[in-house]
């Protein structure tokens, strides 16, 4: 049986990857595909996010999704749920999922939370391969460019997370049509906040 992948956006500090591995709990077998941690296994010559228009950053972005894809469908093939995690614009996977996921089942879930409090959740990262508050100013502009109505119209479901725990945004994500195997058992204990 093939699994099912969900593409999780929105900006950084919407609390995607803690979404994205709470919903893979809900089934027996899941793989988490952050898009960052990808890139970050460059052991020389990354190019780090940036508000310039970097054509080596946008190759190795192009370069990661592509990887994510690829891996995604091979897992879900074999049976797995699969969550892609990165800040993407509506239609930038259509060509991927075309090319790749095609025959598979696909949801797109687009997060939102206040400035503020992505921000907030920006500045207690850690474990990333650079200091969190140089993205502050990437945040700013994606936060401000990023319309969760653009998503809409595009066909991904849209989900805040401002001021709820991740039990209570994972319910939201699977009432409104996200998959699942096995919520039931695995919502106990999910009160951390995204």
């Amino acid at each position: 049986m093939k699994g099912a992948v969900l593409l999780l956006s929105g900006v950084p500090g919407t609390g995607k990857s803690s979404l994205a591995q709470a919903w893979l709990r809900t089934f027996p077998r899941g793989l988490h595909l952050p898009v960052d941690t990808l890139r970050e296994l460059v052991v020389s010559g990354i190019a780090h996010p940036s508000l310039s228009a970097d054509p080596e950053a946008a190759r190795q972005f192009a370069l990661a999704r592509r990887v994510a894809f690829s891996a995604a469908a091979l897992y879900a093939h074999a049976g797995f749920a699969v969550a892609i995690d990165d800040v993407i614009w509506p239609h930038d996977p259509d060509a991927l999922s075309a090319e790749l996921l095609g025959g598979l089942s696909v949801s797109r879930l687009f997060l939102t939370a206040q400035l503020e409090t992505v921000l907030e959740r920006n500045r207690t990262r850690t474990g990333k391969p650079f200091e969190p508050e140089m993205l502050e100013p990437i945040i700013r502009v994606l936060h401000a460019s990023m319309n969760p109505a653009d998503f809409a119209a595009a066909g991904w479901q849209i989900i805040s997370s401002e001021g709820k725990a991740l039990a209570h945004t994972l319910e939201t994500v699977l009432k409104n049509g996200a998959p699942s195997r096995v919520w039931e058992r695995s919502a106990a204990g999910l009160e951390s906040e995204v």
